[in-house]
């Protein structure tokens, strides 16, 4: 029996066709359980169902996407990568840098008619580096802002449209906060991976977080300004404590909290854990300018063997997870934005019409840019470093100087960048 290692936040590999007769174990590493496993469960038995010489074999999951990051680097050292992996999308450029992931574009070029097989160009884009394409794209996301309709009805709110400004977001938040039964009317998702919830609202805003060279930051003008300016005002204005994101979904889910800003990636989770409670609506990401975009967040899927047999089997899988039948099975069972724009106009027409909560982000797609991952052998580093300065403002130390933690910030991650 023939065993491939395979390693993916969420993905599978296939097998070589020549060994129809031998059965292939893949070992699959996947990050996020909580909200990947009731997909990854139909992913494997379509998949095997169609795919009969192939066996998957799946491994605990990853806690986040830089643990997956971390560990993919250091399997590198002791040759004893995986033959797939599913990263986060800021977290391939590390790879590729490390000349880790395989350029998937031979495989591409083989195809005859992959242009009509429903890829988004501009989610395409999300996995090049290099003149390579290094992955393809498997569960998107985009921000959302999630709300309690019973608490902002008793705030006074009269129902319709959902706020389309940060202005009324805040000021429905700081209404819901001093509500008796609120324990706070916003919690913000600040410290997500990688940055993502501040990278969002400086995109927002037609913003970038380097210059075009990468040799300069570039978040600290207008953009990241409005950015921390935001950040202090949920801390001030809406009652936001530094809670962390599993203690803030608990006071979500029982209806304690008003409004939470996240991945719509947790939607199917939120909405089975708030049940008949409340109802629940989402809503798109305020303030988007005409010039401004939103970070595509979410995972992709990275070839890493090399060897010629196996690469083309990991690449029939990796047509098989990222086309049409994988990205429904990762919007029913997850909410996150399927890759594939056959899943958006044909085969979840009918489920979105059904589930309004998730729709919602397809109007999003379009505002849908790169999540920015910072160059050289400090990007990580650089990602705990603007945690910290934003942990400055949540925790209230330094919730009255935003513009001075933005210089901080800006300087800091300077000294980080590759010289």
């Amino acid at each position: 029996m023939k065993r491939f290692a395979v390693f993916v936040l969420s993905g599978l590999c296939l097998t070589n066709a020549s060994h129809a007769s031998e059965k292939t174990d893949l070992v699959v590493q996947y990050a996020y359980g909580a909200i990947f496993d009731s997909a990854m469960t139909r992913l494997k038995n379509e998949f095997e169902a169609s795919h009969p010489e192939i066996r998957i074999q799946y491994r605990a999951p990853y806690e986040s996407y830089e643990d997956a990051s971390q560990k993919v680097m250091r399997e590198a050292i002791i040759n004893r990568l995986p033959d797939i992996t599913m990263q986060g999308i800021n977290q391939v450029r590390p790879l590729v840098e490390r000349n880790i992931a395989v350029d998937i574009t031979p495989f591409i070029e083989q195809e005859d008619n992959l242009d009509e097989e429903g890829y988004y160009p501009a989610m395409l884009d999300l996995g090049r580096f290099d003149n390579g394409l290094y992955g393809l794209p498997f569960a998107i996301s985009l921000p959302a802002v999630y709300y309690n309709v019973d608490l902002m009805e008793k705030a006074g709110w009269e129902g319709g449209e959902l706020p389309q400004t940060w202005d009324k977001v805040l000021e429905l938040a700081e209404r819901i906060n001093y509500l008796p039964e609120s324990r706070q009317g916003i919690y913000y998702d600040w410290d997500i991976t990688g940055n993502w919830l501040l990278q969002a609202p400086i995109l927002s805003q037609g913003g970038q977080m380097a210059s075009e060279d990468e040799q300069q930051v570039s978040f600290n003008d207008s953009s990241g300004e409005f950015a921390l300016n935001l950040l202090s005002r949920m801390v001030l204005d809406g009652g936001m404590t530094n809670m962390g994101w599993d203690a803030a979904n608990a006071s979500f889910v029982v209806g304690n909290t008003g409004i939470v800003v996240t991945t719509i990636g947790r939607l199917e989770s939120i909405s089975n854990q708030v049940g008949d409670l409340f109802t629940l609506r989402t809503g798109p990401f305020p303030d988007v300018k005409p010039s401004g975009g939103l970070p595509a967040g979410g995972t992709t899927l990275v070839m890493l063997t090399k060897d010629a047999e196996r690469q083309q089997a990991a690449w029939e899988f990796i047509k098989f997870a990222t086309g049409s039948n994988g990205a429904t099975i990762v919007v029913e069972e997850t909410g996150y934005v399927p890759p594939n724009m056959h899943a958006n106009t044909h085969d979840l027409q009918e489920f979105y019409a059904m589930h309004s909560n998730r729709s919602v982000m397809i109007g999003q797609l379009p505002l849908m840019l790169p999540w920015y991952s910072f160059p050289g052998g400090n990007a990580l580093r650089i990602t705990d470093v603007i945690k910290s300065h934003l942990e400055s403002i949540v925790t209230g130390s330094r919730v009255h100087e935003p513009r001075a933690v933005l210089e901080d910030m800006a300087h800091e991650v300077q000294l980080l960048m590759p010289q």
